[in-house]
């Protein structure tokens, strides 16, 4: 142990003794690993849930996801497209160096850089300028109202850190690029980083120097992935584990019954959708050569139509999925419950948008799913490669770990695939902008199939700019249901939350399925 972390060791203990507060563990499991402890490389939902307990951003969410004081302790815009941040005072690293306006102006600039999958999110901002140590002012290419609900996902790393330890640039998942940032961690959060085993088992210990307020009495974390379901709900049942999710949807109401156990529930923000190819003259795996058949609307809306999504919400999801016809959940802002009606399940019509196309026989086509990210992927994508079978779309399923999915569909080495979106501002303009808008620039970067329209790119920056609630709303209204008339993507459902936890153990849970270790309680 290096004089740090024993200094570290003695300044908690001693903190224990003062408040009266007893040591405990807080044992963790979910059915995939983070894939990095880099908070730039991965813009996925469990790598910045795990990483948020070591790095901060300059503002937070708090328990109702409202947008709350962090690093920075203040902010204002100061012209149209100049904001300004205060920053806190006070605030060090976990190896003891002082937070200032150079780490700011290095993450975001970090950030930006082409290997990140953050860099959507400084998409619109020019430049970060720091005026004095705890002054900076990020200016915008356009007027951007709600930049500080963007950067809430985007955490502050140590410049002198990162330089030290060859970390400058962000690990990039694309390319298979590791640093000491895929391994060790230097964050402000109310937890450190102990050790890391990747796919194994990763251990988290409180920071006694942290600046802010911890809520619960968990002292460690021990972090370890458990793929299957049925391996990681007897973990719970056994006492292994204090916190696990998801909870298999078939095993909620069991874990209910189970004096020891207790199910937290509730509504996530998530969308669940397939993504499809639509720019590529020719598709990657599939069956017709020299044509890409999802170019065609009647293609896309075709695949739409065979899939059934009220039986995988009653059959797979066991109730726990709101079956949905748009991008983004009801809570977002700017979700139209008007164009909220999907068109009907209808094979019969799928068929006949098949042939019109040219596709009388259908076609074959590979379709990329993860099988340890979302709540019954691998049931969903089994299902909706019978639904489309039905219709003459003959799917070649490749489930498999985040570890490798991520990389191939980022690379957009994929012709069809599932994937989930939380808009971290929870408003629409983040899906709009990240999933939905021509890739170019910043923007785009996770619409993998590359679906284009020039209306609605030119609606989207117009509502990131719009301070105007009611032009706003209509302006992504009208781009909703752009989307939706021309089948851009199928959105299928939003999930529900669901964890278990042994009855001795409580802790908070948002909406967006972040886990704050500093709100847990082990009793």
């Amino acid at each position: 142990m290096t004089h740090r972390h024993t200094r570290s060791a003695i300044l908690l203990a001693a903190a224990l003794l003062v408040t009266g507060v007893q040591a405990k563990t807080l044992r963790t499991a979910d059915q995939g690993d983070a894939l990095s402890m880099d908070p730039h490389s991965l813009n996925e939902t469990t790598q910045l849930g795990f990483t948020h307990n070591v790095y901060e951003p300059l503002v937070a969410r708090d328990a109702q996801l409202k947008p709350t004081p962090a690093l920075a302790t203040a902010w204002k815009q100061t012209s149209p497209t100049v904001w300004r941040f205060e920053l806190r005072r006070g605030v060090s690293f976990h190896d003891g160096a002082p937070f200032s306006a150079d780490d700011v102006v290095f993450s975001f600039q970090r950030a930006a850089d082409p290997g990140s999958d953050l860099r959507g999110t400084v998409g619109q901002i020019k430049e970060v300028r720091k005026l004095d140590d705890y002054t900076v002012e990020m200016v915008t290419t356009v007027p951007v109202p709600i930049l500080p609900e963007q950067i809430t996902s985007l955490y502050m790393m140590s410049k002198v850190w990162c330089d030290a330890n060859n970390a400058a640039k962000p690990v990039d998942k694309r390319k298979g690029v590791e640093n000491a940032a895929s391994v060790r961690a230097n964050g402000t959060g109310p937890f450190r980083l102990r050790s890391r085993e990747p796919g194994v088992r990763t251990v988290l210990v409180r920071n006694p120097q942290y600046w802010g307020r911890i809520e619960g009495n968990v002292t460690e974390v021990v972090w370890t992935p458990i793929g299957n379901d049925a391996t990681r709900v007897a973990a719970l049942k056994s006492g292994e584990i204090d916190l696990m999710q998801p909870v298999p949807v078939q095993d909620a109401e069991r874990l209910k019954q189970d004096p020891n156990l207790k199910v937290l529930q509730g509504a996530e923000l998530r969308t669940i959708f397939l993504g499809m190819d639509s720019k590529r003259d020719e598709l990657l795996f599939s069956s017709v050569k020299g044509k890409n058949p999802f170019k065609d609307r009647r293609v896309r809306q075709a695949v739409y139509q065979a899939i059934d999504v009220e039986a995988i919400r009653a059959r797979i999801m066991r109730g726990a999925g709101t079956p949905t016809n748009l991008m983004i959940a009801p809570g977002v802002n700017g979700f139209v419950a008007d164009l909220n009606k999907r068109p009907a399940y209808d094979p019969e019509a799928s068929k006949k948008l098949l042939a019109d196309a040219g596709y009388p026989n259908g076609f074959e086509v590979k379709l990329n799913c993860p099988n340890d990210r979302y709540v019954n992927d691998g049931e969903i994508c089994q299902a909706v490669a019978g639904m489309l079978a039905r219709v003459g779309v003959k799917i070649s399923l490749e489930a498999e770990s985040k570890a490798t999915y991520f990389p191939k569909i980022l690379s957009r080495n994929t012709s069809f695939y599932l994937l989930g979106w939380t808009p971290t501002t929870y408003d629409a303009h983040n899906t709009l902008y990240n999933i939905m808008a021509t890739p170019q620039g910043g923007q785009g970067v996770f619409n993998l199939g590359s679906w284009s329209n020039a209306r609605f790119d030119e609606l989207t920056t117009q509502i990131g700019v719009e301070t105007d609630q009611g032009k706003r709303n209509a302006m992504i209204a009208e781009a909703m249901k752009i989307h939706a008339e021309d089948f851009g993507h199928v959105p299928l459902h939003q999930q529900a939350l669901a964890w278990g936890l042994r009855k001795n153990t409580s802790i908070l849970q948002r909406a967006d399925n972040i886990i704050l270790y500093r709100t847990a309680v082990v009793q």
